[in-house]
């Protein structure tokens, strides 16, 4: 899932080289923690939050398959 989010960043941003991707994982959740450039960080949020909401709900999607929980956290 780090791999997907990662991908769909670096899709996103005009500094594709300073995404990074850092994953916590619990017994039954893992939080993944995306770091941007600061230009780049209303790009990933979008207009009202709707770029960063369809991120969550292709994570979500994908880590029910696998029977897990996961959060995606934005840091600056």
């Amino acid at each position: 899932m780090k791999e997907l989010i990662k991908c769909i960043a670096q899709a996103l941003v005009d500094n594709p080289d300073k995404v990074e991707v850092t994953e916590v994982i619990g017994k039954q959740s893992s939080i993944i923690e995306l770091h941007v450039a600061k230009e780049d960080l209303g790009k990933i949020i979008g207009k009202q939050g709707k770029n960063v909401e369809a991120i969550r709900t292709i994570l979500s999607a994908t880590s029910a398959r696998v029977h897990k929980r996961s959060t995606l956290e934005l840091i600056e």
